[in-house]
């Protein structure tokens, strides 16, 4: 099977105009197709696809009067199952350490919360949230990667807390050790 990764991931939201000016004026992404679907039995649909680099999109679907759609509900995915915010998010790329930190900075200039570096031996990430509650993460390789077909375990402990992406998460991975790591 031949893979070509990803051609888009598709998300809703409540509102957006408020998602758009998000990651348009603050993450950059240029939108690329606007769509309006009109459902037959009544309501609409607004579709937007912003280009995030590398040929992928992220889409957000905002449903208005469809029948069966509720009015209100939680477009964060992890709130919305009662899981941390960790388990669901979606990593985009920062392309070196140097471009991480920079964008950890320019977000925080435009009045993002963002956690430090987060350093996960092979990678450094950091983590901060969009206005629906959606887990966002900027990454980047740090140290070398396994090649295909091989899988570098390791192994640490982290506090429960740190699953939420917040503070706890940068000092416990700062303090982590891996148990092992080797390449399989």
């Amino acid at each position: 099977m031949n893979h070509r990764g990803i051609s888009h991931i598709g998300l809703s939201t409540l509102d957006l105009d408020k998602t758009r000016a998000f990651y348009e004026d603050v993450l950059g992404f240029k939108p690329v197709v606007a769509d309006t679907i009109t459902v037959e039995e009544g309501g609409r649909l607004r579709h937007l696809f912003f280009d995030i680099g590398g040929g992928q999109l992220i889409a957000f679907l905002e449903p208005s009067g469809v029948p069966g759609i509720p009015a209100e509900y939680d477009a964060g995915i992890n709130r919305g199952l009662g899981v941390p915010a960790g388990f669901y998010h979606f990593a985009f790329e920062a392309g070196s350490p140097a471009g991480l930190a920079r964008k950890r900075d320019e977000l925080r200039a435009k009045g993002v919360v963002v956690t430090e570096i987060v350093d996960h031996q092979w990678a450094q990430s950091i983590y901060f949230k969009d206005p629906n509650g959606l887990s966002l993460e900027y990454c980047c390789v740090a140290r070398e990667r396994p090649l295909a077909g091989r899988t570098a375990e390791g192994a640490f402990t982290i506090r429960r807390a740190a699953l939420n992406l917040g503070a706890a998460l940068v000092a416990d991975i700062a303090k982590a050790k891996p148990a092992h790591m080797r390449q399989r």
